[in-house]
């Protein structure tokens, strides 16, 4: 792509989290692009090319499931740009130089650019200095910079995380006082950073900075509201939570957003389930109101798609049925699609001290003995449609 870009007579360099984490020894995730072609441009180049974004408009080049973004080089910023009140940049399509997009960049260690032709790095803003000494430095004035893009914010957390850096005391001083400003990013665009965050496999780390510059209420405020008033077990839950997803990805195996939300979200969906059953409610209806009032009030902050908040649903409107034991209502629950996710909730909570492990211990039980002696359930088959007689039977087509 570089190459190609450079016989079409334009600038190319490989910058970002993919230069940085080369020279850090890490495996990068993905590489992205920066080139002086505006977007346009690169559109003609690539075939395999799609535009995206108003804000910041973008190039994507894909190449079967992988997709390089292609970034035009950003200029200085000019007056005239709409913002909001809060100064938070609603466009920002201003082309410019190398040694600018440097300084438009967030992060001294992100503006690290690698020249394809003569194999060098190129650094205008001290970022290999930073690297060396593990410090994550906001290009510009830290105030400013959050105020154009709270998200600032939430990219500081989670590099300081992920890299085992310290953030710079000028970037860090003005976040907890600027918390308020997430209040206007998107909700679609705060789930993407959430998933980010707890799905990286440093979310122990992020949870604990998250509730240090107080961003934590704002991104799951009924449950920062519901753990000022909960039992220890509510705290330890959700460090469990975190942690078990952690050794999931440490470990390659599959995480999914739904049961992480589960976790996140089941305090202030047990507290206010508590109410409803202290008012009369029975316990599965009790949560399966609560779960829907609290998942209403979170997708305004941090949008969950429904693939996801369903299965969070189904976790915890199965929790109050584990309790029940006698007759056939285990076999039902055992038959749930959704049983062994809802167990697995059950075991955090069992070693949260929530709920009595003895009921962990007699499901594991009555699952391992049904499964050797009923072995797995064959996936139902679909039945095969007949066939439609097209007119009268051939000569010899019926039964003698």
């Amino acid at each position: 792509m570089l190459n190609r870009l450079h016989r079409s007579g334009f600038q190319a360099y490989l910058v970002g989290g993919g230069v940085r984490d080369l020279l850090l020894g890490h495996k990068p995730k993905d590489f992205d692009v920066a080139t002086d072609a505006t977007p346009e441009q690169v559109r003609g180049i690539f075939r395999n090319c799609r535009l995206i974004g108003r804000r910041f408009r973008l190039a994507h080049v894909i190449y079967g499931r992988d997709i390089i973004e292609v970034a035009t080089f950003r200029g200085a910023h000019k007056e005239s740009l709409p913002q909001t009140d809060n100064g938070m940049l609603m466009r920002d399509n201003v082309w410019g130089t190398l040694e600018e997009d440097a300084e438009r960049r967030d992060f001294s260690v992100n503006a690290l650019y690698y020249n394809i032709a003569d194999f060098s790095i190129v650094d205008y803003v001290g970022g290999m200095r930073d690297l060396e000494n593990r410090m994550l430095r906001l290009l510009g004035d830290p105030e400013t910079r959050y105020r154009e893009d709270p998200v600032r914010m939430l990219r500081a957390i989670r590099f300081a995380a992920k890299l085992d850096f310290d953030i710079d005391p000028e970037a860090d001083d003005p976040i907890p006082e600027l918390a308020y400003l997430l209040d206007d990013v998107p909700a679609a665009r705060l789930f993407e950073e959430v998933l980010k965050l707890f799905m990286g496999g440093y979310g122990e780390v992020v949870y604990d900075l998250l509730r240090d510059y107080e961003l934590f209420g704002r991104l799951f405020p009924a449950t920062a509201r519901a753990l000022e008033t909960a039992p220890e077990s509510a705290s330890r839950l959700l460090f469990h939570g975190i942690v078990n997803t952690d050794k999931r990805v440490l470990y390659g195996r599959p995480v999914t957003p739904g049961f992480l939300f589960a976790v996140l979200l089941w305090e202030p969906v047990r507290q206010l389930a508590e109410r409803y059953r202290a008012g009369g409610e029975e316990a599965v209806v009790a949560v399966q109101q609560a779960s829907s009032e609290v998942v209403s009030e979170q997708v305004r902050r941090v949008s969950i798609p429904r693939r996801f908040s369903t299965m969070s649903r189904e976790i915890w409107h199965l929790q109050p049925r584990f309790h029940a034991t006698a007759g056939k209502r285990p076999q039902r629950l055992a038959s749930h699609p959704r049983f062994r996710a809802a167990y697995d909730f059950l075991q955090l909570r069992a070693l949260a001290g929530e709920v009595d492990p003895a009921l962990v211990e007699w499901w594991r039980s009555y699952y391992e003995a049904s499964d050797s002696v009923h072995g797995e359930a064959e996936p139902r088959r679909r039945r095969r449609p007949r066939r439609r007689r097209r007119g009268p039977p051939k000569s010899g087509g019926a039964a003698q």
